[in-house]
């Protein structure tokens, strides 16, 4: 009785082709991601504390903190090479004012959406600050 195992060729081959599909993404995507869902919880919590039977105050923070976060969180990572370092800068800079209106009530919910949002902003504008500084036509070399 006789087993046949693969060479070693084949199974180096296997093995290596898993890493290249999961790099695909930008490092800066993860972030953004849960910028976005940490965004849009706090953004619930908020909705419902000013529908609730002993409502918060409707002030210009509660309705920021309301209506704003999620939808730029989620242009942070949708959008398109331009735009989506706009609306990573324009997502903090909401939350840093809803925040600082808000902090007594609902605003703390959003600390976590903020941190996680600005590290994927940062990772945004290194991933960016590496294209911008090519030009057309020229080679690029594995040296940083």
């Amino acid at each position: 009785m006789t087993i046949d195992s693969p060479s070693a060729a084949s199974s180096a081959d296997v093995s290596t082709a898993g890493p290249g599909v999961a790099s695909a993404a930008p490092p800066s995507r993860p972030w953004r991601l849960a910028a976005l869902l940490l965004a849009g919880a706090a953004q619930l919590i908020t909705i419902s504390a000013l529908v609730s039977v002993d409502p918060i105050a409707v002030t210009w923070a509660s309705l920021l903190l309301a209506i704003s976060p999620a939808p730029l969180a989620a242009a942070a990572l949708y959008a398109p090479a331009p735009v989506d370092r706009l609306a990573a800068v324009a997502g903090a800079a909401v939350l840093v004012a809803g925040i600082a209106g808000q902090v007594t009530h609902t605003g703390l919910f959003f600390l976590p959406a903020l941190v996680v949002l600005a590290i994927g902003g940062v990772e945004l504008w290194r991933e960016h600050a590496g294209l911008v500084f090519i030009r057309p036509g020229a080679r690029r070399s594995g040296r940083v």
